[in-house]
């Protein structure tokens, strides 16, 4: 590093710890910029991860919805909406945002998107109540979802572009290390009870928006290379062709339905906060620090365990969700939901698994997907899994019928089914047993 080194290349350096000069796979110009657009990198994803975890729409909005008295099928639609509204785009508008010669835009105008939606959020929180409030977050969610499946889908190519090989998983781990660190603090601040609950929960709600705004100042000043783009096939029959693959790979067909099934620790949330009833009004931080130390203490362990086998990590984290669940259950027979620990404990045992299901699916899909087919391996099983989440929506209805304890008991089963299933799943690869 010479003396005249700036600020952002000193950070750059002690930051990723390499003293490779010479580009791997970007062009020189990229690589000049790269100190610059490293920080960007990191500080925009810092930003749109933290937006993330304070709106989280399996506790927080969840929470806000059962407060604000709407119906159950509202917080039902939550995570069908916010999961389904980010796969389903991919599959169509991935030709169309390759076609641009600079993609950041295509990422910025979605964070603000998310960050107006977010906004919107918090304005109907501080003045609708019962369906009407219900109506309005779960349509405003639906748009945030769609602005985060356009972030998605050019995320990577401009990560590829912007930062060299070797240094991007740092980009993003720092960036995942702060936002957890951020949400932490939040539920910390919830569990202290400093300020009433609603009024942390819309001012957090209101800070996602800006941060998601903000991100998207920081991403449109990256020094992206223009490129002419990739000529691909767009409109509806192009992406609906690669359909063809659950016809051509069996396997394929197997993970897509086992992944199916794990959807239920992903779903499974906002009933276990229904199920709590008033006691989940006060154990929103506890619910919240549960779930982010679940992905702190477990990411790593599962991902070592799907290096040696990814079957068996969909496999146990089935039968761990289904665990959870039938826990969650037992304790509200018991009569022991409302007690501090039960809600967090339940739930922390669920997140376990859901990190398990993250790690596990996308190990196993990378290693049994032809390499020159997991783009498109991907995307099906993204579209495949978005019409699965919209259909479980429809389990909200059930929960004004039967009681969120009847969905759960669902989910249960489906989590089950997964684990068993998943050991019949063919090996990814010739060495895993």
């Amino acid at each position: 590093m010479t003396q005249n080194a700036t600020l952002s290349d000193r950070l750059f350096e002690a930051l990723t710890d390499d003293d490779t000069d010479a580009p791997r796979d970007i062009p020189q110009a990229a690589a000049e910029a790269e100190p610059q657009s490293f920080l960007r990198h990191v500080t925009a994803l810092s930003l749109t991860k933290t937006a993330d975890g304070l709106i989280n729409p399996k506790l927080v909005l969840s929470w806000l919805l059962a407060q604000g008295g709407a119906p159950a099928w509202a917080v039902g639609l939550l995570v069908p909406v916010r999961e389904a509204g980010a796969l389903l785009p991919q599959l169509f508008i991935a030709a169309r945002i390759r076609r641009l010669a600079r993609r950041k835009w295509a990422w910025a105008a979605g964070s603000l998107g998310q960050g107006a939606m977010a906004i919107l959020i918090m304005l109907a929180a501080l003045t609708l109540e019962g369906a009407a409030l219900g109506l309005a977050v779960v349509g405003a969610l639906a748009v945030l979802a769609v602005a985060r499946s356009v972030c998605s889908t050019s995320y990577k190519d401009v990560l590829g572009r912007t930062v060299d090989q070797g240094r991007r998983g740092t980009a993003t781990g720092l960036a995942g290390s702060v936002s957890a660190a951020a949400v932490v603090a939040f539920a910390l601040i919830l569990m202290t009870g400093v300020t009433d609950r609603f009024v942390t929960v819309a001012m957090a709600l209101g800070l996602a928006g800006s941060f998601w705004c903000l991100a998207a100042f920081v991403f449109a000043r990256l020094d992206e290379q223009p490129d002419p783009g990739e000529a691909e096939d767009e409109g509806i029959a192009a992406a609906l062709g690669q359909l063809r693959y659950l016809r051509e790979d069996r396997a394929l067909v197997r993970f897509v339905l086992v992944r199916g099934l794990l959807t239920a620790t992903a779903l499974a949330p906002p009933y276990m906060v229904l199920l709590g009833g008033e006691g989940a009004f006060g154990a929103l931080g506890a619910l919240l620090l549960a779930s982010a130390l679940a992905a702190l203490v477990s990411a790593y362990v599962w991902g070592r365990l799907a290096d040696r086998s990814s079957r068996t990590v969909l496999a146990l984290a089935g039968l761990l969700g289904a665990v959870a669940m039938l826990a969650a259950l037992g304790l509200a027979v018991l009569g022991l939901i409302g007690a501090f620990w039960a809600l967090p404990a339940a739930l922390f045992v669920l997140m376990l698994a859901h990190q398990g299901v993250r790690l596990g699916r996308s190990t196993y899909l990378v290693d049994m997907a032809p390499a020159d087919l997991r783009a498109a391996y991907t995307s099906v099983a993204n579209t495949v899994i978005g019409v699965i989440l919209i259909a479980a929506g429809a389990l909200g209805a059930l929960a004004s019928v039967a009681g969120p304890g009847a969905v759960l008991a669902v989910f249960a089963a489906m989590s089950g089914a997964a684990a068993a299933l998943a050991r019949g799943l063919p090996p990814p690869k010739p060495d895993e047993a």
